[in-house]
């Protein structure tokens, strides 16, 4: 088992930045892939971003492409992601997102989820 925790939510004004923290803990984390969804009320829960374990490959939605940044550091088990140039459209819940061994893009594709955490963004 994994266990994902978020952190780093909030409200912004729109222009404005974010950083979203997710820790893991559990099994072993070399070939685990993480990253991150998002809903918002009425919507189902999309696809933001991913990065393979190595921290190397990164995917990102056309919608938040050039935008936010997905790093990690496996030493210390994290995934973040830094949000830049918010939109109202980007409020949303946050979740963090895990599986091993392959990539995911649907969240049916995803093995283990965090809690989330909001994040508000007004115009």
């Amino acid at each position: 088992q994994v266990q994902l925790v978020e952190s780093g939510g909030g409200l912004v004004q729109a222009g404005g930045s974010l950083r979203l923290s997710c820790a893991a803990s559990g099994r072993s984390f070399s070939p685990l892939v993480m990253g991150w969804f998002r809903q918002a009320p009425g919507k189902e829960r999309e696809f933001v971003a991913r990065i393979v374990w190595n921290g190397i490959t990164r995917y990102y939605a056309d919608s938040v492409k050039g935008r936010y940044i997905i790093s990690r550091d496996s030493a210390k088990n994290t995934v973040d992601l830094q949000m830049n140039s918010l939109k109202p459209e980007d409020t949303a819940v946050y979740y963090c997102a895990a599986r091993y061994n392959s990539d995911f893009s649907t969240q049916d594709d995803v093995k283990y989820w965090g809690q989330g955490t909001q994040v508000t963004v007004s115009s």
